[in-house]
């Protein structure tokens, strides 16, 4: 099923200007680490459940790449822009290869089943 989205033609110019460049930066940094790497958790510091993912892979001796997008209280913007990016509404979310599986829970499951 795909993702119902707001088209571009349902946008003023400058929405669409606004959206496209909104904190771009970082969702270009999260696509380059998951083109580069095979495994790739985006989290936030304090999270428990991103703490899990990570716990999960390192008990697996699978290697991985972390990219940290503040706490609780900062970078919220940047976060909101990955989660829109995305379409996951929650972190961490974890990529292999190039493929958005979800978050921790996601990635127990999938593990458990390989």
């Amino acid at each position: 099923m795909e993702r119902i989205i707001l088209k571009s033609s349902e946008m003023y110019p400058d929405a669409q200007k606004f959206i496209s460049n909104n904190h771009a930066e970082t969702v270009k940094e999260v696509i380059d680490a998951i083109s580069k790497n095979k495994i790739v958790i985006v989290g936030m510091s304090q999270n428990p459940v991103v703490k899990k993912a990570r716990k999960i892979l390192e008990e697996k001796q699978m290697e991985y790449k972390y990219l940290a997008y503040g706490s609780y209280v900062s970078k919220w913007q940047e976060r909101l822009a990955i989660k829109l990016w995305s379409g996951w509404p929650t972190f961490p979310q974890v990529f292999i290869d190039g493929k958005l599986v979800g978050g921790a829970a996601d990635l127990e499951r999938l593990l458990a089943n390989k």
